[in-house]
């Protein structure tokens, strides 16, 4: 008995993945399957959580030295649209000066993912504007400094 349900559920699992893949293409099926970037960061320099209008939380963390993000990572509870764009999102961070981070936009996450379906696009642009808060975070407290 326990065969025939072992069966089942891997079969149904397979098919949850192959309806993923091709619903969200492989590039953010892949990101979704092991996202990279994902966890907390002791003492960031730079943290922002949001909730976008359709209830899913983004965190981003930032570490800054010498100008430039050493360290960028998430959090999310949302959907895997949201943990796809979160993880993209803190690894374009990585590297960025502020200025660079900027400029930062859900397009760019959306260039990457390449597929994403219209109905999860948001998602691009929580995470994107998440960024930019945990940079506001960082600048603010750069002054006070």
């Amino acid at each position: 008995m326990n065969s025939e349900l072992d069966d089942f559920v891997n079969q149904l699992q397979d098919e949850i993945y192959n309806e993923t893949r091709q619903e969200f293409g492989e590039i953010a099926y892949k990101r979704w399957r092991e996202p990279k970037f994902m966890g907390r960061i002791d003492m960031p320099d730079g943290y922002a959580k949001l909730t976008g209008t359709c209830g899913d939380t983004m965190e981003i963390f930032l570490k800054f030295e010498n100008g430039r993000v050493v360290a960028a990572s998430f959090m999310t509870d949302g959907c895997g649209p949201s943990v796809v764009c979160g993880s993209y999102a803190a690894e374009l961070a990585n590297g960025k000066s502020p200025e660079e981070l900027a400029d930062f936009n859900g397009d760019m996450i959306l260039d990457i993912v390449d597929g994403l379906p219209k109905d999860h696009e948001h998602c691009a642009f929580l995470s994107a504007e998440t960024v930019k808060r945990a940079l506001d975070d960082y600048m603010g407290k750069s002054v006070k400094e």
